[in-house]
Order: C-alpha cells, then sequence, then structure tokens
C-alpha cells in the first residue's frame, strides 16, 4: 500500500485554461455499440454511476469526445464543478495539479497511458484516487488505449486500483456506423451531407473520425463560401483529389 503524498506545497496553478468543445456532447456522438458506456457515463455525470469507470478504446475512437461530452452533461446551474485533464500533456504540467480536485462533483482524466512508467505521475493518481474515495460525491472517469492491466505501468497499486471500477471497451464503429457518424455531426452543423459523398470519403480518406471529421469541416465552410451544395464532384475539387 502507498500512502506517501507529497510535501505541502502552495496549490499547483494551470499554465493555461483548457476550454472545451462546445460541440462535442453526447448528442453529437453517434453511439454504435457502445450504448452502455454512453448510459454509465451520463450517469457518472450525475453523480448516480460507479465512484470510478474506465473505458478504452484505439486512437480516434472518440474517447475524448465523450469525456468533453460528460463535462458538459454535469449541470453547472447546481453549482457542480468538472475537471478535465488530458494526460498527452503530462510533461508540462505536474502532478500537483490534482491537488484539490478530489473536491469537484466529476473528474476525467483522458489518455492515462501517457504516463505510464512515469513514477511520480502515477503515485500522483494513486493518491489522487484515494482521496477521491474518501468523497461520497467525486465521480472519476479515465480514459485510456488498452484496459488497465496492459497499461505497462510500473505501479502495482495504481493498476490494482483501476480494476475497482466499472470498465467497458469503447467499440470502433463498422464504416456504415462512420457514414452514419459524418450525417449526425453534418445535421447537426445545419447541413446535409449526401451518402455518396459520405461513402466517397470514407473510400479517399483514412478511416479514422478526426480525419473524417476534419474534412466534412472543411467542405462545409467551402461549401458555405463558394455558395454551393456538397457532392463529389466539390469534395474532389475541395480536397484536392
Amino acid at each position: 500500500m502507498i500512502d506517501d503524498e507529497p510535501e505541502a506545497h502552495e496549490p499547483a496553478q494551470l499554465a493555461l485554461a483548457v476550454q472545451l468543445p462546445d460541440d462535442e456532447t453526447f448528442a453529437s456522438f453517434y453511439p454504435g455499440d457502445n450504448a452502455q458506456l454512453i448510459t454509465a457515463l451520463k450517469n457518472a455525470a450525475l453523480g448516480q454511476g460507479d465512484e470510478l469507470l474506465y473505458f478504452w478504446g484505439q486512437a480516434g475512437s472518440g474517447r475524448s469526445h465523450l469525456l468533453h461530452a460528460a463535462c458538459a452533461e454535469l449541470d453547472d446551474d447546481m453549482g457542480e464543478m468538472a475537471a478535465y485533464i488530458s494526460l498527452d500533456a503530462y510533461a508540462s504540467m505536474s502532478p500537483r495539479i490534482l491537488e484539490g480536485m478530489e473536491h469537484q462533483a466529476l473528474v476525467c482524466l483522458d489518455n492515462l497511458d501517457a504516463i505510464a512508467g512515469q513514477r511520480e505521475w502515477e503515485h500522483g493518481i494513486f493518491n489522487f484516487f484515494n482521496r477521491c474515495r474518501e468523497r461520497a460525491n467525486c465521480s472519476l472517469v479515465i480514459s485510456a488505449n488498452h484496459a488497465p492491466r496492459h497499461l505497462g505501468l510500473t505501479l502495482p497499486d495504481l493498476a490494482s486500483r483501476l480494476d475497482w471500477g466499472v470498465a467497458y471497451q469503447l467499440k470502433p464503429l463498422d464504416d456504415e456506423g462512420k457514414l452514419s457518424a459524418l450525417q449526425l455531426r453534418s445535421e447537426l452543423r445545419g447541413f446535409k451531407l449526401p451518402t455518396d459523398v459520405g461513402r466517397f470519403l470514407l473510400s479517399r480518406l483514412s478511416r479514422d473520425m478526426n480525419t473524417l471529421l476534419a474534412a466534412l469541416d472543411l467542405l462545409d465552410n467551402a461549401s458555405f463560401q463558394a455558395k454551393r451544395k456538397i457532392s463529389i464532384a466539390f469534395a474532389k475539387e475541395t480536397l484536392g483529389f
């Protein structure tokens, strides 16, 4: 058991304020086969789920989107607050950023795999997890690219703690699901993506959703400026095919 809390310091300060994307909500996420995970995340945001929820999925599968959505779901009208930390930026932060976070109603730690093997961070997250457990109203949601036992963590107690919670694998979308996701996002942006154009994008671009959504944004902006409908010919012209 590890209980070596760091020496007392002044509260850590965030170097930069984090602005979460306002279009990454549960409504804009096409669920595919992930309905149970999304329900669990909504419950976590409402303080009605398990105290620890862990989920993993491949890069570009929407892990960050779902964490942003959980933060957006929190009812700030009730005076509750959420914190989101992307651990892939750990080199520019200190584990001290976690000090006092247990007082938030919801804390989302993204990309836990990034700190695997970083002793100071592993200990900091372990101690933070213990502090969260002491509070009945702190929900902790963690995402990574693999299940806890396959992250390469060097602190066995941290890997053990992660196994205490409910775990889900974020199932990737097939091509039909990605097409539906693109059409959902286009509808939310106020335009219709023709099915043939969506299939064209899937056939010509990398199939990760970040690339596909970036292309969709580009087509939307170009269509608005040119005052032209989105077609395969327009997509070829705009995307340089």
